[in-house]
């Protein structure tokens, strides 16, 4: 079964320039294969402000997309941009999504 990962964070509005440039270092983080690569959106309408960049990635498998979530938390290097965005957050929270294949 086929699923989609996603992250979803809403930052400080005020902090839109510090928080983007730091996800930008993420995805050169996944460019360098050190995290799996996934895509960002950010809203343009929906249910989710616009302070808001949603992270997703397909993986073959829950356990597959559990493994990533595990390498991503023992990554020094996600580690160290984390705690320099973790203060620009209001909220986060992570999604599952079972790809429905009729």
């Amino acid at each position: 079964m086929a699923v989609i990962l996603r992250l979803i964070q809403q930052y400080h509005p005020s902090h839109k320039k510090e928080f983007q440039a730091l996800e930008k270092q993420f995805a050169e983080l996944e460019h360098r294969g050190i995290l799996p690569t996934g895509e960002r959106m950010a809203p343009i309408s929906g249910r989710e402000p616009g302070n808001t960049i949603v992270w997703q990635c397909r993986f073959d498998s829950l356990a597959a997309a559990e493994t990533a979530l595990k390498q991503i938390d023992n990554s020094a290097e996600h580690t160290e941009l984390a705690n320099k965005q973790h203060p620009l957050f209001q909220r986060s929270w992570v999604e599952f999504y079972e790809v429905l294949e009729y």
